[in-house]
């Protein structure tokens, strides 16, 4: 299904992701844990194509997406949705309207420029907001909602481009601990109903345990962990955070929403 060999992103001289490589045969819930600064939104954004890889190969479904050009590698992106921590919403602009930008990459620039949508897609699109229990704030602005219905926002957006991947970078990352289970709980649904693969960055390790059927662990851009979550001992986790004797599992919720140079540097590549 898809399969990461030997795959490299350097900014400079500094390789974010080093020589990572892991293959996933069926849809599945995974998640990716370790640091801020261990390479996982690069690892998500080579998968997306947002950023190139320096060197290795992404294939899926016996496609080889890292080497995509042009309108092959939208198409790519459309069938790859992306969830960002930061929801990346239109502020200002009804709920119903960001849902229905998911199709930004199957319509024309006119018609996405005077918002004009076909009638089954905006159906289609309260009907997907309906699912994750937020159809009643379709007319508000998005700003006018919380973190966590904002971010049930993003994932109808991703569920409107009627991917095959969702990924999802650090989406509880900015949540209260309320919201972040609803938005946990909404993303293991959608895979379990709908069949889809899920790749989750995630920092907590309960979280990890709770909701994945596979968890990879990342340090210094490289994968010092593969298993299910029941083999993520208290030793795995310190391998994961470099940390000795003294690692506190509950330590590791610090981290949330800290970036790097490193990531940083990704996250406007």
């Amino acid at each position: 299904m898809l399969s990461i060999s030997g795959v490299t992103k350097k900014f400079g001289d500094k390789a974010a992701v080093n020589n990572v490589s892991f293959q996933i045969d069926e849809p599945a819930f995974i998640g990716i844990i370790g640091r801020s600064g261990a390479g996982k939104s690069t690892l998500l954004r080579t998968i997306n194509r947002l950023t190139d890889v320096t060197s290795g190969e992404i294939q899926f479904e016996n496609s080889c997406i890292s080497k995509l050009k042009r309108n092959d590698r939208r198409r790519w992106q459309s069938e790859c949705a992306m969830i960002f921590q930061q929801f990346n919403l239109v502020p200002r602009m009804d709920v119903v309207s960001n849902v229905l930008h998911g199709t930004l990459n199957k319509r024309s620039t006119l018609t996405t420029l005077f918002n004009l949508y076909p009638t089954e897609d905006i159906h289609r699109a309260v009907e997907i907001l309906d699912r994750l229990g937020i159809a009643e704030h379709a007319p508000k602005r998005a700003e006018a909602l919380s973190g966590g219905q904002q971010q049930r926002v993003a994932i109808a957006r991703a569920l409107m481009q009627d991917p095959k991947i969702i990924l999802a970078d650090e989406p509880i990352a900015s949540l209260d601990p309320m919201n972040a289970q609803i938005v946990m709980d909404a993303l293991r649904r959608i895979h379990e109903e709908d069949g889809r693969l899920v790749i989750a960055n995630l920092h907590t390790l309960d979280t990890a345990r709770r909701y994945c059927d596979r968890v990879i662990g990342m340090r210094d851009g490289v994968i010092v962990f593969d298993g299910p979550p029941e083999e993520l001992t208290t030793e795995a986790a310190r391998e994961i955070y470099d940390a000795g004797d003294d690692f506190s599992e509950e330590a590791t919720s610090t981290e949330i929403g800290v970036l790097d140079r490193t990531e940083m540097v990704a996250a406007v590549a």
